[in-house]
Parts: C-alpha cells; sequence; structure tokens
C-alpha cells in the first residue's frame, strides 16, 4: 500500500519589538539554510530512503516571505494520521522564541518536530551541557538537530517515519565533506519571494581566521570544505534551466576557498562563451585584493556586489576581537582595487567594542565617509551570539546577558558595555545609519558610482534602502523587504491581540507615512542622480576617497592618524614592508 510522508521545512522568522512577526511581500535575502534541506530532501525522495511505496511530499516556507498556517498544517497532517516531520530549519538565536512558538501547537497536535540551525549548534559546540532553552524544546518534545545534515537527513527522516525519534542528533564533532553531495535547490516559484529573485548556494564551507564574535568557525569549523568546481557548474546550469540567474555565494569567505579560481573560470566561461546571464554577490575578507586575479576574475564571473567585514577602523577594536587579519594601512587598497572593476561594495561595521564611545563612533563615520570609497555600509551591535567565543566567555564569567533570545539579531544590546550606557549604545547604533546616509554623502556615493563605471541606478536602490530600513520599518536593512505584511493574530505569546479597529487603520496610516518618505526621498535622490548621469564630465570626479594610494598619505589622513593604535598599525606595516622588500 503507497503511502505519504509530509515533510514541511520552515525556515522561521522573529518578531519585530511590538511582538509582530516580521514579514514581507518579497524579502531581502534566501535563505540558504532551507535551499539546503530541500535539496537534500528531493535527494531522499528519489532514493526512496522510506521505501518503493513511500512517497516523501515536501513543502519549504519561508516566514520572512510566506505565512505559516498552522491550522492548515496541522489538518494536513491529520488527514495522513500525523505521518511526517515538521522540519525548523537554520534556526538563528533571534529566531529560536519564534521557532519554539511554531513548536508548541503542532506537538499539541501530535506532530512530529525537529530544530537545526546555528542556534542549536552553536549552543552544543560552545556550552558545557544543554543550555536551558534548548532544554525547553526537549520539553515539548521536540527533536534536536546540531551539526550538517549532508549524510545525515535520511536518518532522521527514517526515524520519524518509524516514530523513533530521537530527543538530540549531535554530529557537532563530525562535520561532514560536502563535496558530491545534492546542491541547495528551491524551485523558481520560491525563489521569486525573494527581492531580485536571488537563489543561494555555499561553495564550501568554514573560515580560517578566529574573530571572537564570530559562530561561523565553530560551528562550520576553521577547514575549509568545499563542493567541486564540477557541483559548481551543474548546480548553476540546473538553476538556469528554471530561469534563475542571479546567486549569492553564501561562503563567509570566498576568497579563502581553495577553488576560487577554478569555480570562476567555470562561471565565466558560461558567461563568455555561451552567453548565458549570471549575477553574483559573495562575502570576502579585507586582504583578498592581494591574490592575484582575485577581484578581476569576481568581475568577469558577474559578481557585481562584494560584502566585506571591514567591522571597524579603529586597530584596539580589531585586536580585541581577534581580528588580527584586518589592516587599517590596506583598507583603501582594497576599496579601490573593487571600486575600479566598477563593483558594488557593502561593509558590515560593529558598533560596541571596548574601546568605542559615542564620540569615536561619529568620529570614525566621518572619516569613512571622507577616506574609503565604500558605498554602503551596514551597522550593527556587538552581540554575543550563542555559538561565539564571545558569548562562551561571558557566560563562563557569569556575565549578565539578556534572557531573551529574539533580541540577539545584531540590533540590540543584549549586555553591559563597559563605555556606554545602554541608551547611549542603542542611541548610537539608531544615529549611525543618519550620520553616514546623509543627503550629502548619498550624493558623494552616486558621483563616485558614475566615475567609476558603476551602475547609479543600482547604487540609489541601495542608498534608499539602507538609509530608511532602521527609521521607518524598524529593522535592519538585511532583515527588510518590500511592502510589510504585519498579521494581527501572529504576535507574540503573552501579548494581547490589539482590536481591529485600532491595529488596521493605524497600519494603513503608517504604510501610507512610510511610502510617501520613501518617494519622497527616492525622488530627490534620483534627480540628483540624474543631474550626475547628465554632467559630460562625471567620469572626472575625484575626492580624497577615490584618490589613488599615496606614499605619504599615512601622514595626512585621519583613519592612520586617530590615535596611537592607527599610527603603530602604521609603523608595524612599514617594517613589515621593509622586511619583506628592503629599504627603499
Amino acid at each position: 500500500m503507497s503511502r505519504t510522508f509530509n515533510l514541511v521545512l520552515i525556515k522561521p522568522s522573529h518578531y519585530d519589538d511590538r511582538g509582530y512577526v516580521i514579514r514581507w511581500y518579497r524579502s531581502m535575502i534566501p535563505s540558504n539554510s532551507l535551499a539546503s534541506l530541500f535539496g537534500l530532501a528531493v535527494d531522499c525522495e528519489a532514493r526512496k530512503i522510506l521505501g518503493p511505496d513511500t512517497t516523501i511530499a515536501i513543502s519549504a516556507i519561508d516566514e520572512t516571505n510566506t505565512r505559516v498556517d498552522l491550522g492548515g498544517i496541522i489538518k494536513s497532517f491529520r488527514d495522513n494520521g500525523n505521518f511526517g516531520l515538521v522540519g525548523l530549519i537554520g534556526v538563528q538565536s533571534n529566531q529560536y522564541p519564534r521557532a519554539l512558538d511554531l513548536a508548541r501547537p503542532l506537538r499539541a497536535a501530535g506532530i512530529p518536530v525537529a530544530i537545526g540551525g546555528f542556534h542549536v549548534s552553536g549552543c552544543l559546540a560552545m556550552l558545557p551541557d544543554l543550555h536551558v532553552d534548548l532544554q525547553d524544546a526537549l520539553d515539548l518534545g521536540v527533536s534536536l538537530f546540531a551539526g550538517e545534515a549532508e549524510g545525515r537527513l535520511d536518518q532522521v527522516l527514517i526515524d520519524a517515519a518509524a516514530g523513533t525519534l530521537h530527543p538530540l542528533y549531535n554530529h557537532m564533532a563530525d562535520l561532514p565533506s560536502v563535496e558530491g553531495t545534492p546542491p541547495p535547490y528551491l524551485p523558481a516559484s520560491y525563489v521569486s519571494r525573494t527581492l531580485g529573485g536571488n537563489a543561494s548556494f555555499d561553495a564550501g564551507r568554514g573560515c580560517p581566521f578566529q574573530c571572537s564574535f564570530c559562530t561561523i568557525i565553530n560551528v562550520q569549523g576553521r577547514k575549509s570544505r568545499r563542493r567541486s568546481p564540477d557541483d559548481v557548474e551543474k548546480l548553476i546550469r540546473d538553476n538556469l534551466r528554471e530561469g534563475i540567474h542571479n546567486y549569492f555565494i553564501t561562503d563567509d569567505n570566498f576568497a579563502r576557498n581553495k577553488d576560487w579560481e577554478i569555480i570562476l573560470d567555470r562561471i565565466i566561461a558560461l558567461r563568455e562563451r555561451e552567453g548565458l546571464k549570471i549575477g553574483l554577490m559573495i562575502q570576502v575578507d579585507t586582504l583578498c585584493h592581494k591574490i592575484p586575479n582575485f577581484i578581476e576574475k569576481c568581475r568577469r564571473a558577474g559578481v557585481s556586489r562584494v560584502f566585506i567585514g571591514l567591522e571597524n577602523i579603529n586597530p584596539d577594536n580589531l585586536m580585541a576581537a581577534k581580528k588580527r587579519q584586518n589592516k587599517i594601512t590596506e583598507y583603501r587598497r582594497m576599496l579601490l582595487a573593487w571600486k575600479h572593476q566598477g563593483i558594488i561594495t557593502y561593509a558590515g561595521y560593529i558598533l560596541g567594542f571596548p574601546s568605542d564611545t559615542p564620540e569615536t563612533i561619529r568620529r570614525d563615520i566621518g572619516i569613512i565617509q571622507r577616506e574609503l570609497p565604500l558605498d554602503i555600509l551596514e551597522f550593527f551591535f556587538l552581540t554575543p551570539l550563542p555559538g561565539s567565543e564571545d558569548h562562551q566567555t561571558l557566560f563562563r564569567k557569569g556575565v549578565p546577558m539578556d534572557a531573551d533570545l529574539n533580541k540577539y539579531d545584531l540590533e540590540h544590546a543584549v549586555t553591559a558595555h563597559e563605555r556606554m550606557s545602554q541608551t547611549e549604545w542603542e542611541g548610537i547604533y539608531r544615529d549611525a545609519w543618519s550620520l553616514y546616509y546623509t543627503p550629502e554623502h548619498m550624493v558623494t556615493v552616486l558621483r563616485r558610482a558614475a566615475a567609476t563605471g558603476v551602475k547609479t541606478f543600482s547604487i540609489l536602490k541601495l542608498l534608499l534602502w539602507f538609509s530608511t530600513s532602521v527609521e521607518l520599518e524598524g529593522v535592519h536593512p538585511l532583515q527588510g523587504g518590500v511592502l510589510r505584511f504585519k498579521d494581527r493574530l501572529d504576535r507574540r505569546p503573552g501579548l494581547p491581540i490589539e482590536p481591529a479597529l485600532l491595529f488596521y487603520p493605524r497600519e494603513i496610516w503608517s504604510s501610507i507615512a512610510r511610502t510617501a518618505r520613501l518617494l519622497g526621498l527616492g525622488f530627490k535622490l534620483n534627480m540628483a542622480r540624474r543631474k550626475i548621469e547628465a554632467d559630460p564630465n562625471r567620469r572626472a570626479y575625484m575626492d580624497q576617497a577615490l584618490s589613488p594610494v599615496a606614499d605619504d598619505e599615512t601622514e595626512t589622513l585621519e583613519i592612520f592618524n586617530q590615535n596611537d593604535a592607527a599610527r603603530g598599525a602604521v609603523r608595524h606595516a612599514h617594517t613589515i614592508d621593509v622586511l619583506t622588500h628592503g629599504a627603499a
């Protein structure tokens, strides 16, 4: 007799400050965790791991762009004798409370549920025993999965089908090879729900560096594990057949993937020899420009945007975070190398390092505006994420941290700072966006784009997005999207359901006000953009940030003279240069 095993994969969202689930008509970032599990599940079905008479019916939900219909899920399982599994996929710390809230009614209905992702894996990797919030899941009868699912999903599905799910699947001590494994995949109908129709894949996992705030190195390891160039080429060809052209390569640091050149050469061949349309966004470190041909081949392979872990311009702060690979003396060379290839640069900037104060942060943002040719700057709190060394250190010392994991989204202060009160820290975070994205500086970024061959309309859209998300939507731009869908009933348990006559008029008016603000700013920026584009001398524009690196700039630029640590970094770089190349 044939049977159907229901497999529902859900990537949870999290709650905003008013307790409403963050969901959009089109979300910003594709979920590679969801794509990875979907691809593995499709392979499980193809191999008939539950037997020739059992079909695995797979559905995927990214809650940032699709409402989770718990009632519908419960009914479909009940009609199928609860034969199946709901997997809460890629759950980060800030998504864990929402994951538990989704799990409770499912478990009450007798539906098998498993939770996996960075929070579960990070806690089990770095803490001495089951963290209290993990025990909450076990108390509900939810199974926990730590580690990566390649080669392990089969057993979970077999156990779920047999009604013998284990409370804990802990694979943190044995990270699998990903070469030759089923690649991340989502059907085009799912991909279309992200802004720009971006798919994602990881060409490799792991990072060799030791940043103390990072969870990657403790969850995915510091040893590079990578897909083969054949795997990557097949993945791209398969997606192209479904009309998917744009990809976010989610490697924490693609520049340190040992096969980066072979992979880029394959993609270059697809674009230049076969004329296929392929666009890429990647993440890299601040020394990638020293790798011969790396940036040039990125451009030829279709990289149009690059995210760089700049993190800070104060060497004291970088050392405190064990970000030793970041050298402020290389920042301008690195950014100019990307600009000269016409590639848009994003950078992450962390607020709350030990030396930070509101005054030093304001100073540093001004230095970046004047002296670094950077397009988009993203601000984050220094957050002790479970799974990071920072969290482990604070936990061992018994330092108070906020008990609400929903706040561990890099947008809230969750522990004390030595030199700033919580009010000051949160205030400078909000102010940082308006300090960087001033009307004058946004015009400067447009001028730099026009001068270096970057599409100014692409920059305009990004400036509009990043300058307004925190102010208008109350969320980080990377958690944003197009057209917020806020369901009155999807509110965090414990908070009251607001009356319809209060909720809907407020949300409608708020939406109108936000739209008017966006349209007004967009109109002004576009007028400035059109004026810049109409200037026949736009390619001749030059300012301090775009100027070529000069031998004497370490004596004149503020980034190199802001404090003793900066001057020490310059002396150290000079000493290394002399030892390497000899005295001039």
